[in-house]
């Protein structure tokens, strides 16, 4: 048991972004079966400060929702659902942009999807709640189309697909769906999508959504400098040239950093010739 929580771990440790999505939606959900299944009546019970509710009064006095409801299900098979396609949409979306992007896109999409939510049940003066990653995962999915709507994707028993094609059925899907059942689910889904191609068009002209974020969470993990501390240096043993031949090496070796990735980015022949005599000076 012991080797299988280890192992656990590691592969957390290691892995992604993506990794680390999929383990905290299917670690919470684990917890919310100790806290908020109800085993008589065969269903999960959220509380409104976890879940979002359509009631945009609770909304403002509860606003961490707007992020919450996107780590929980309702049950297993919706779980295992949304982990299938965030694995899929992860592994295209994290092939063209950063962890740092999929993390900002997750989360606003996250937060506009439940907006959006809370705005048309207000209109459609209706009360609900609503848990899922599904906008999340759809606008991974999107925001991928978008970006390289023509990439061919293997499915089994059917072949290659373009990307767009499958994006197209499941958005199709859900705009039949929208009335016959789980309508805040096809209006979060469908949120999320258009959420997804509005970053990309963004990013496409320079603006990248996910800095808000990275801003956001830096400040919250921002550490707290240490104090400074008077340090005696004995007179008779000066450490002046020991610390100048540090600084030269580490200097040094940032030159050869950033010629070697030159190298790598635009080949041998690019070049200066200062930078070729001080790599032939570096490798002898």
């Amino acid at each position: 048991m012991n080797s299988i929580i280890d192992d656990l771990k590691f592969q957390y440790k290691i892995g992604g972004i993506a990794n680390k999505m999929i383990y905290w939606n299917v670690g919470l959900f684990l917890l919310s079966i100790i806290f908020f299944y109800q085993f008589k009546l065969g269903l999960f019970d959220f509380p409104n400060w976890l879940a979002i509710s359509s009631e945009p009064n609770i909304v403002l006095l509860k606003p961490w929702t707007l992020v919450t409801y996107a780590f929980l299900h309702y049950g297993f098979l919706h779980l295992f659902f949304n982990m299938m396609v965030l694995n899929f949409s992860s592994r295209l979306f994290l092939t063209f942009f950063t962890q740092k992007q999929y993390l900002g896109l997750y989360i606003l999409s996250a937060i506009f999807a439940g907006l959006c939510f809370v705005f048309s049940f207000y209109l459609l003066h209706q009360t609900s709640s609503m848990v899922g990653a599904s906008a999340a995962i759809m606008a991974l999915l999107v925001a991928t189309t978008t970006y390289q709507p023509l990439m061919e994707i293997r499915l089994l028993l059917i072949g290659n697909v373009k990307l767009w094609h499958i994006t197209a059925v499941i958005l199709l899907l859900d705009l039949l769906q929208i009335q016959m059942n789980n309508t805040g689910g096809h209006i979060a889904h469908l949120s999320g999508a258009f959420f997804g191609y509005i970053y990309i068009k963004l990013l496409q002209n320079g603006t990248d959504l996910s800095k808000i974020v990275d801003a956001v969470l830096n400040i919250f993990n921002k550490k707290q400098t240490t104090p400074f501390k008077k340090v005696h240096v004995n007179a008779k043993k000066p450490t002046v040239k020991r610390e100048s031949k540090i600084v030269v090496k580490d200097k040094t070796q940032q030159q050869l950093d950033e010629i070697l990735d030159k190298i790598s980015q635009s080949g041998y022949d690019s070049l200066t010739k200062e930078e070729k005599e001080f790599l032939f000076r570096a490798g002898k």
